[in-house]
């Protein structure tokens, strides 16, 4: 009977866990994560047309990618983008406006092929219907002048968005998502606050729009409640790219001080993981959070501040039992007194992703720390 009850209680805790940021049913769609260089990074090495060999995605440091870009002339940079989009276009250390470039130019060809997809009489009409889903998100994602600073096409679809002007911000946020977030979704409700650009849109706004704000679906997130929210598999792969897009702003940007990096649920995991050090954030926030991977703020580096978000009585995220068995679950509550994070208010929030809604006291604290004021 003693095993029927762990047995039990593993059971309902992985489901517990599991919604750490799942925002839907359970799931048994595990996610497989994109990892490795950028589609045609192949061609990209091989081109060496300028009498450059081009770092290689696999391997060079954004540091070794802007050292490249820097030989080269305006001219040969764009060559470059029109050759290689999707590979300029998700490349740490390349410079930032090439990499809209880049992205305009990838988001246009994806445009194309889909909607030739949506009409090829060899394809089923689930195949058009899908096509017809794809070529609109590339068509709004190219409407107006969006500063797109990753797209990624593979499997869900990665995507990062910029607000404001990351050439002239004296400060720099990233807001890191979680669960159920992707090429498709990131911005699926406009003027939602609970969407990865509704944050970061909302919290330009709170600064007065003197912090430039990128709204970062890099990683490929969770699906629904699942184990694949309970785990670490996808936070692991999802911190070794918030680790370069961190490295690669530090090149390419020149803001008083590096990102302050704003982590959402799962995304907190996935901060947790990435263990920004201070030459790449300056400071750290976690909200609605199932847990950091880590016992304690003292795993994490100690030089960059780590604040913690209260929890609204309407955020289930409160129901997660905060605990790490048989590689299932995240660890210690970041908002526990013992854990060593800097305590910030929830008032006038409501539910898991309102943290960032007008009004509240969370955004406001949020925005004074995108500028730096409060450390």
């Amino acid at each position: 009977m003693g095993k029927f009850r762990v047995k039990r209680a593993i059971a309902a805790s992985t489901v517990m866990l599991a919604a750490v940021l799942g925002l839907g049913g359970f799931s048994t769609d595990a996610q497989q994560a994109v990892t490795g260089p950028p589609p045609g990074s192949a061609a990209w090495v091989a081109d060496t047309a300028f009498g450059l060999h081009p770092p290689d995605p696999a391997t060079a440091t954004p540091a070794e990618v802007s050292a490249f870009f820097a030989e080269l002339t305006p001219a040969q940079q764009d060559a470059l983008a029109v050759r290689h989009p999707l590979v300029v276009g998700n490349l740490d250390g390349a410079p930032v406006q090439l990499r809209y470039r880049a992205n305009t130019l990838a988001l246009t060809a994806e445009l194309g092929r889909e909607l030739a997809r949506a009409t090829d009489p060899a394809l089923t009409p689930q195949d058009h219907e899908q096509a017809r889903t794809r070529a609109e998100r590339y068509r709004a994602l190219l409407d107006g002048d969006r500063r797109i600073l990753v797209f990624d096409p593979r499997d869900r679809g990665e995507v990062a968005e910029v607000f404001g002007d990351l050439a002239t911000a004296r400060h720099t946020a990233v807001v890191v998502p979680g669960s159920d977030n992707d090429l498709e979704n990131f911005d699926r409700s406009p003027g939602s606050y609970g969407t990865p650009a509704g944050m970061a849109r909302s919290l330009h706004r709170a600064t007065d729009r003197q912090s430039a704000v990128i709204a970062w679906t890099g990683y490929t997130t969770p699906v629904g409640i699942g184990l694949g929210a309970a785990t670490e598999d996808l936070a692991r792969a999802g911190a070794t790219r918030l680790t370069r897009l961190l490295d690669g702003l530090a090149v390419t940007t020149r803001p008083q001080a590096p990102a302050t990096v704003f982590c959402h649920s799962y995304g907190s995991v996935v901060c947790g993981l990435a263990r920004p050090g201070p030459d790449q954030a300056s400071g750290v926030v976690v909200l609605g959070s199932p847990g950091m991977g880590v016992g304690s703020a003292a795993a994490l580096d100690p030089r960059v501040p780590l604040w913690a978000t209260a929890r609204n009585d309407s955020d289930w995220i409160g129901r997660v039992p905060y605990v790490s068995v048989l590689g299932l679950g995240h660890g210690a509550d970041p908002t526990a007194p013992g854990f060593g994070a800097h305590p910030l208010p929830a008032t006038g929030s409501e539910g898991h992703a309102g943290y960032f809604a007008p009004g509240t006291a969370s955004l406001t604290a949020f925005a004074a720390i995108a500028l730096g004021l409060d450390r």
